[in-house]
């Protein structure tokens, strides 16, 4: 018997996914009975078995529930400057857990290595703001462990555990909001990591460009690049001499760069340019003038993750995906009217 064996390698001998892999071996899904077989005598023919660690520590739980912070993991810090959103958000996790008598782990990235010490045997799992493609999606399916997701998984459309905003009514919300106050020729700037709330706003926001016969103008840096890449990003929108009268900015970091980027250039906001952000931040409240921006209420967020997660899914049922309502906050650098 090979010690190497995963269930990757049973899933691609028996011609199915993981995930049917792990319903055939654990008693689970709707399989048929010649599929169930099939994928057992795979299993057995190239000496596959599980964790026995992870089995016997899932069947005796640790109440201990895992949280992982994918936009920090590929930030490359876990302190971003100017960000309170995640800081925000484990507080309330952790408070949620202990009104169930249960504790909270951070996680960094789970695909790489050295991991945490029982890091795949914990109770449960949220994922905030999963990755396309994200390896560690198919690390806990794999294993077999209970996750529930804050934000849509965007490769996996079937995936129904997950909760949080509706990017692309955001997005419409803003654009609408602008377009209220006079913008007509309104840019995004969006992160370039591929996640739901990039890939999501990017696609409403091309959507509604085109609805309303206005030119897309989108462009994308790097979440690390905080505020020095909203100074880029303006430096890219005016290269062709063309000044936007608005633009969208996700990113708070970004938001920020922006607005002292128009600032040093003598482009006055909101006058000449209108600014919301797509995440409320102490930066975003701190500019002067203070920018518009997203409260995407953290706390409402962990509460309906931990619901979830330890009503449903640590329980072997599947979670309802959830839309959240996210609130507006107008500040300065939105107009009032019309352009005056």
């Amino acid at each position: 018997m090979s010690s190497r064996t995963t269930i990757r390698d049973v899933a691609r001998t028996a011609g199915v996914s993981i995930t049917a892999v792990s319903h055939a071996l654990n008693g689970k899904g709707t399989l048929s009975a010649v599929t169930r077989e099939r994928i057992r005598e795979t299993a057995e023919r190239l000496g596959y078995q599980p964790d026995p660690l992870a089995r016997g520590m899932r069947s005796s739980p640790l109440g201990v529930v895992g949280l992982m912070l994918r936009p920090l993991d590929t930030l490359g810090t876990y302190r971003p400057t100017g960000v309170d959103y995640f800081t925000r958000l484990i507080g309330a996790v952790a408070v949620e857990c202990l009104e169930r008598n249960l504790s909270l782990m951070l996680l960094r990235d789970l695909s790489k290595l050295p991991r945490q010490p029982l890091a795949l045997t914990l109770d449960g799992y949220i994922i905030a703001d999963p990755l396309e493609s994200d390896p560690v999606i198919d690390l806990l399916q794999e294993a077999s462990l209970p996750f529930i997701t804050v934000g849509r998984v965007p490769d996996r459309p079937g995936f129904t555990d997950w909760i949080g905003s509706m990017d692309e009514d955001e997005t419409e919300l803003i654009l609408r909001t602008l377009q209220e106050r006079g913008a007509r020729r309104i840019a995004l700037v969006t992160g370039c990591d591929h996640n739901s709330w990039n890939l999501d706003s990017a696609s409403a926001y091309r959507t509604w460009a085109e609805r309303h016969g206005m030119p897309a103008r989108v462009v994308a840096r790097p979440e690390a690049d905080g505020t020095g890449g909203g100074r880029d990003a303006v430096a890219e929108l005016l290269k062709d001499g063309d000044l936007p009268d608005a633009i969208y900015c996700l990113t708070g970091r970004h938001a920020r760069g922006i607005l002292d980027e128009l600032t040093a250039r003598g482009i006055a906001v909101p006058e000449q340019v209108q600014l919301v952000a797509g995440a409320d931040s102490e930066q975003s409240r701190s500019a002067s003038p203070a920018i518009t921006a997203i409260d995407l209420d953290p706390e409402l967020i962990a509460a309906q993750a931990v619901e979830q997660l330890t009503s449903r899914v640590m329980a072997g049922l599947p979670a309802e995906p959830t839309p959240l309502s996210t609130h507006l906050i107008l500040r300065a650098t939105t107009l009032e009217g019309g352009h005056a």
